[in-house]
């Protein structure tokens, strides 16, 4: 699993987040603190969920007054219950209320989504399969939103459409204007792709599934398959040399991804992990001052 979140994939957003909020300066500390108050703050889990996002608040607290302490209280991927400390800091006083709210957008955000991917992960912990990201991700967070799927156990699928070849029924759509039937377009895919993409057939039905399989698609996604129709390709891909892994798409909740994993299909693919993710309850606390 990539642990990693370099500095580059967060660099402009903590900038323009951190511009959108201060602006000219945060009016209310400035009304009632003073510039040399110090003061220490924490931020506590109010909340059972696995934390993610750390490397951008520190990126926040440092952009806005690298003179305020951070200690890490809990790492990336660690599990936190309500009442456990995330983040532990000390610094001027005004700086830390005027880093706040940004500090927490990231990390409730990112705990959320990797909260998420570790509830699912657990629902099908003991089967072959492993719980997928998409691209449904907010615009320009793709980096962080993938990074927090990591941090909850989950696996990124592409991260773009420059490092994987993957039709959908759209594609199908266009390349029949051009005279090219289902097989035809796989084999064109195939063909382009040739060792440098892997290639991956979104399928709708069993007849569909069967051409991808007999045109030799590496991955071939099964959108909202029922899990008896999972059961017969899994069964049919078993038989294959060399054997194309198998994703289950669409229509997965917390309460069928178990039922889903038992079929023995590779991957589960979730858009919801990112897309409509909700936000890890994290909370910012003064705890002194002087």
């Amino acid at each position: 699993m990539r642990t990693r979140l370099p500095a580059s994939t967060f660099a402009s957003l903590v900038t323009q987040a951190l511009e959108e909020d201060l602006g000219r300066g945060d009016a209310t500390a400035r009304a009632v603190v003073e510039p040399d108050t110090r003061a220490r703050a924490v931020v506590l889990a109010k909340g059972e969920g696995i934390v993610a996002g750390m490397p951008v608040a520190r990126a926040v607290l440092r952009q806005v007054d690298r003179r305020v302490r951070v200690r890490r209280a809990a790492a990336d991927g660690a599990r936190v219950t309500p009442g456990d400390r995330v983040l532990e800091l000390a610094g001027p006083a005004r700086s830390i209320l005027e880093a706040e709210r940004v500090c927490l957008n990231f990390l409730q955000r990112l705990s959320g989504i990797a909260t998420a991917t570790d509830r699912l992960v657990g629902l099908v912990r003991g089967t072959s399969a492993r719980v997928y990201d998409t691209r449904k991700t907010v615009p320009g967070y793709r980096a962080l939103d993938k990074y927090a799927v990591r941090m909850g156990g989950g696996v990124n699928h592409r991260d773009g459409l420059y490092d994987q070849i993957l039709l959908k029924e759209n594609h199908f759509a266009a390349a029949a204007a051009q005279g090219l039937d289902f097989a035809a377009t796989v084999r064109r895919a195939r063909q382009f792709a040739g060792r440098r993409l892997r290639v991956e057939v979104e399928t709708e039905n069993l007849a569909q599934f069967h051409v991808a399989l007999a045109e030799g698609a590496d991955i071939i996604m099964l959108d909202e398959f029922s899990l008896a129709d999972m059961r017969k390709a899994v069964a049919a891909a078993r038989k294959r040399r060399p054997r194309p892994e198998l994703e289950a798409s669409g229509g997965i909740t917390q309460h069928n991804i178990r039922a889903v994993a038992e079929t023995g299909v590779d991957r589960i693919s979730v858009g919801a992990l990112t897309h409509s993710v909700r936000a890890f309850d994290l909370a910012l606390y003064v705890e002194s001052a002087r």
